[in-house]
């Protein structure tokens, strides 16, 4: 069985880690936090030294850091996993980056004896830490199937949107920009709700069995009404951020993107006001305006 390494054990990572090694994968995993590196030793991993530790040991590793500039220092900077890697090692990029800085990654490896899949995820902390994520793999027809057991272990969807590193997260991208958006109405929906009155328990059954329900609507109005606005492991950070990727490539290609704006400056405000809060912080900035909050029970003005 293949040996697996992780770069990046946050709210993501260790999901994927506990996966891996539940699925019976000899795991190696890295993270600048002590307390990140403590919490996977308990789960049975490998605790290594170093970038080039985990390179050393690991036939293929996941990438999941927060921007494309660490994730290129992972790879190639000084004790990088390119310098470490054995012949026919294969990445796995899980961060969420822009997509031109992936396809700067791609060509700088296709002189290499490596392969890379350019796979950002989807399902949150919820799916990492359950193996249910979406992968949207671009990668060679050889990677794909060495990797498919791996892969399988974290994710309950894979799908192939391309073979070149870039499509994967052009793909991401796109999916984001819907996210933000479903996000963006769904806390200015509870902020009205909590105005007019209405209890959130009343707003999410009726939410979650109309047209609009969905998963990202139904866990953030959970979350909303039992006023549960960090440590949840959807940090605002990375919502933010992806948002701006989005923007980028609507930019680059010259599309506008008006609600993915818009959402992009919901979140924007809600990180500048609650920077350690989770996504749903942003709701917090609009019931400050209205002067009333969501919770379960009932609304309660301020």
């Amino acid at each position: 069985m293949k040996t697996v390494g992780i770069i990046g054990i946050g709210d993501m990572g260790s999901g994927i880690a506990k996966n891996l090694i539940k699925n019976g994968f000899e795991t190696w995993g890295f993270d600048l936090s002590p307390e990140r590196m403590a919490a996977f030793r308990q789960l049975g991993g490998h605790a290594a030294e170093s970038i080039a530790d985990v390179g050393a040991n690991a036939d293929v590793v996941f990438i999941m850091v927060m921007t494309g500039d660490q994730a290129k220092q992972v790879i190639f900077g000084k004790g990088g996993l390119a310098s470490q890697l054995k012949d026919g090692a294969t990445l796995i990029l899980t961060a969420t980056i822009k997509p031109k800085e992936a396809r700067e990654i791609g060509a700088e490896l296709e002189t290499t004896a490596f392969e890379i899949i350019d796979s950002p995820v989807s399902g949150g902390f919820p799916g990492a830490q359950g193996g249910t994520l979406t992968m949207m793999a671009a990668g060679s027809d050889k990677a794909l199937a060495e990797c498919k057991d791996v892969m399988e272990a974290v994710s309950a969807n894979i799908h192939r949107v391309g073979e070149t590193c870039g499509d994967g997260q052009t793909v991401k991208a796109c999916l984001q920009s819907l996210i933000g958006a479903q996000f963006s109405a769904t806390f200015e929906a509870a902020a009205l709700a909590a105005k007019a009155g209405v209890p959130g328990q009343v707003i999410l059954d009726v939410f979650s069995t109309s047209s609009a329900g969905c998963g990202v609507v139904n866990n953030a109005l959970e979350k909303i009404i039992d006023r549960q606005f960090e440590g949840t492991g959807s940090h605002i950070n990375t919502m933010h951020k992806d948002l701006t990727i989005s923007m980028n490539l609507g930019e680059e290609l010259g599309v506008p993107l008006h609600t993915a704006a818009a959402a992009m400056q919901v979140f924007h405000a809600g990180k500048s006001k609650f920077p350690n809060g989770d996504n749903w912080a942003c709701t917090q900035v609009i019931e400050d305006i209205v002067g009333a909050e969501l919770h379960r029970k009932g609304a309660q003005q301020k």
